[in-house]
Parts: C-alpha cells; sequence; structure tokens
C-alpha cells in the first residue's frame, strides 16, 4: 500500500461516517475513508448474506458510492497516529499512511461482556456477537437461544434469532419494570421509535432478570437465571448476553482528545478538544442510528466550514440526544451484576487469566503487569472494559499500536517516529 493524502479522513463507514462523507464531500474537498469492516454500514448496517439492508442504508451506500472525491477503504485497521497529522494503517496486503487536513472520528461503540460462571462455554457469546454472526450466515434453525443483558438491542437480536428460525426462549432484561414503563410512556415524543418497539416486542421479553450462569460440560446446556426473587433453570443451545454498549475512544485518548464520562468530548459543531479534529456517533456518546446520522451530517459540514448547513441540523441533533438519555437512564446496570462472577471465574479470556488474580491489584497497568491480563489478540477490549466496570478503575491512555500488527508495519511506524 501507498501513502495518500486528503482533505477530509474518515475514521469508521457506519452511519455517523456515511453522513459524514456525504456532507464534506459536498465543499468539493477529498475525503477518504477507512473502515474496519468488509463493507459500509458499521455494525448496526452489518452487511452479510444472511441480511437484507434497510433502505437508509442502501441510500447512504448509494450516495457515497457515486461521490467522486470520496475514497472508501474497507476491512483496514488504524495502527497508530505517527504525528504531523499523518495516520498509519494495515490491511491484508500491507500497510499506508495517510496525510490528513481535518479528521473526523466516527469509531462507533462495541459491547460490555461482563463475567459470570459459565461465560466462556462454547455456545454462549456477545448479543451483537450472535446477531452478527446471523448476518454473516450462522445456521440457527430449531436452536434453544436465551438472550440477556441490557437495553434496546436485545429486542433487535431477538428478532433476528427468530427470522433465521431459532427459538427464543428467553430474553431477560436486567432493568426494572418500573423503569421500563416510565421509558415506555414517554416513547410518544419519538414515534419512529415507539413504532419500533411495538413491532419488536417478545412474548418471552421478562423484566427484572439476568443470568446467574450458564451450564454445561463440553458445551453450553442450560442457563441458571434470576427471575426477580425466583431463581430458575432453563435449557438452552445458545446464550447470547449484553451488557449495553461502551464507546471506542482508544484512538480518540490516542490523539489526546479530551475524555468526558468515558466517551469523546465535543462541542456543539462535533469538534474535539483537539484542533482540526472533530468526532460524530456512538464514540460521542451511544444513540443510535439516528443521532449518528445526524452527529456525522453535522460534523462533515462543521469540518469542511459549511457553518450554515452544520447549524440547521442541531435542532434534529438534539431530538435524538434526548431519546439516548432516556435510554441511558433506563438501562443503567444493577449493581448486583458486578457480584456474578467468581474468583475463578476467568476475567480476560485471551490470557486464561481469572478475577481473583486482577482484583487485588490498584489499577489497569498493574494488572496488566502481575497477571498478563489485556496481553491476547484484543488487547483488553473485553477485559479491560469489563475491569473498568466491576473495580471502578480509571481510563488509561492507549499504547501504539493500537492493535496487533505485522512486523513490516511496526517496522514502517518505527521509521516514521524517528523521521519525526
Amino acid at each position: 500500500m501507498s501513502n495518500l493524502a486528503c482533505d477530509v479522513l474518515i475514521i469508521g463507514a457506519g452511519p455517523a461516517g456515511l453522513a459524514a462523507a456525504c456532507t464534506a464531500a459536498q465543499s468539493g474537498q477529498s475525503v477518504l475513508m477507512l473502515d474496519d469492516n468488509p463493507n459500509p454500514g458499521g455494525q448496526i448496517w452489518r452487511d452479510g448474506p444472511g441480511v437484507m439492508l434497510p433502505v437508509l442504508a442502501q441510500q447512504y451506500r448509494q450516495a457515497v458510492g457515486a461521490l467522486n472525491n470520496v475514497t472508501l477503504l474497507n476491512a483496514v485497521k488504524i495502527v497508530a497516529h505517527c504525528g504531523r497529522q499523518q495516520i498509519l494503517y494495515e490491511g491484508a496486503v500491507g500497510s499506508g499512511l495517510v496525510d490528513y487536513q481535518r479528521l473526523i472520528l466516527c469509531c462507533g461503540a462495541r459491547e460490555l461482556l461482563l463475567p459470570f460462571p459459565g461465560w466462556t462455554l462454547p455456545g454462549v457469546t456477545g448479543a451483537g456477537g450472535l446477531q452478527a454472526q446471523i448476518k454473516q450466515g450462522l445456521q440457527i434453525k430449531g436452536e434453544r437461544v436465551a438472550i440477556a443483558g441490557s437495553g434496546p438491542l436485545l429486542l433487535a437480536v431477538a428478532d433476528s434469532v427468530t427470522k433465521a428460525g431459532g427459538d427464543v426462549v428467553l430474553l431477560a432484561e436486567q432493568t426494572s419494570a418500573r423503569r421500563l414503563a416510565g421509558f415506555a410512556s414517554g416513547l410518544w415524543r419519538w414515534p419512529t421509535k415507539l413504532h419500533q418497539s411495538l413491532t419488536l416486542l417478545h412474548r418471552r421479553y421478562r423484566p427484572d432478570s439476568y443470568v446467574l450462569a450458564a451450564l454445561g460440560g463440553q458445551r453450553l446446556e442450560a442457563v441458571r437465571v434470576q427471575q426477580g426473587r425466583r431463581v430458575a433453570m432453563l435449557p438452552c443451545d445458545r446464550l447470547a448476553c449484553g451488557f449495553g454498549l461502551v464507546a471506542n475512544i482508544e484512538l480518540a485518548m490516542h490523539l489526546g482528545c479530551r475524555i468526558s464520562n468515558h466517551r469523546v468530548a465535543v462541542d456543539e459543531w462535533q469538534q474535539t478538544s483537539v484542533p482540526q479534529i472533530y468526532a460524530a456517533g456512538d464514540c460521542t456518546g451511544v444513540g443510535g442510528s439516528e443521532l449518528a446520522l445526524a452527529e456525522g451530517a453535522i460534523a462533515g459540514y462543521a469540518a469542511t466550514g459549511n457553518m450554515e448547513q452544520a447549524q440547521a441540523l442541531m435542532g434534529q441533533r438534539d431530538k435524538w440526544r434526548h431519546f439516548a438519555g432516556a435510554v441511558e437512564r433506563t438501562f443503567m446496570l444493577n449493581p448486583a451484576l458486578k457480584a456474578l462472577a467468581m474468583s475463578d471465574t476467568l476475567l480476560c479470556r485471551c490470557e486464561d487469566v481469572p478475577l481473583g488474580q486482577v482484583c487485588e491489584f490498584s489499577g489497569w497497568s498493574a494488572a496488566k503487569l502481575g497477571s498478563r491480563c489485556g496481553m491476547g489478540a484484543c488487547q483488553g477490549k473485553i477485559c479491560a472494559t469489563a475491569a473498568r466496570h466491576l473495580f471502578g478503575w480509571p481510563l488509561v491512555a492507549p499504547r501504539i499500536p493500537l492493535t496487533p500488527a505485522r512486523t513490516e508495519t511496526l517496522a514502517r511506524l518505527g521509521r516514521t517516529e524517528s523521521d519525526g
């Protein structure tokens, strides 16, 4: 791969990134998008053999594809920021450097996975992870699937399972029925969400419920579930469990952007604390595709100096920020979830590090030094986030490379740093 240059560089091609590309391109400036998925759309509009993309997703993909001043590079990952407004990335066949004038971060979010006994058994996945597998063609026809955790994503996963021929035997939502009723009573403010919630209602939906343990020998056979004051045992073939989403902020931290409440802090123009760097979508706070589209469009306009058009979209953004706030308050996690894991429950699955081996450390850096926790393939994206929730540890600045990279890519990084 060769060196590239652009006026506007967008990291991430989910709804926020696609919207940012469309509005930034109106200026006539050159726009480059880098995304780690094989196709644009992010997690929410993930493509695959088992997918019928929403009309809106198709429209955005077609719109970006028709723009001759927008270039999209798929299946690449960000390795480091090299200074002088330069990004090092790696693809399947090599690496490359991008020189940019303005940068828009649309890095999205990932699932929060909390450890509990049996969560590493074959057959147990993240809720969004199972949905992604189904979109990629996983066959689950006739399988009994339990879904548990928190947030609206659970309903979408249940819908995907049902459409794929799976049998949803449980849909356990940890938040209380009282909170859910309050949330539902206010949905009239967002008619599209009200309609969506009615279409996704499921007869197996149970509030005040969460998985205590996954049970089985060689693979998952059953789950033990807290349902209100009652504990139940339920046979199943799969368990999809996710406790909401957390913003992907590692690149923003590496760039020196201010982080507030575990998300990238931005002003009214979606600009971060670092000049020439903007951010939009779930990395600035999880809020769904509608909010991501509005924020991305504002960021694209603002990054190219079109402030009037950006300002015209702020009312729409505020509307969806209010919805995001309502979701966040409704699905706050029950403190009881912090006590599910035992001392011998694995926290770091990559390096087989149990919870008891790290709980006495004072923070993440000490835990890594003393246990190898977070030293595996995911580079702590799962276990560090879980540990932060369980122990209240502060954020630690990421180290480069931001993702495992080939030797030749690291050598290129070394040369770039020495040149600087």
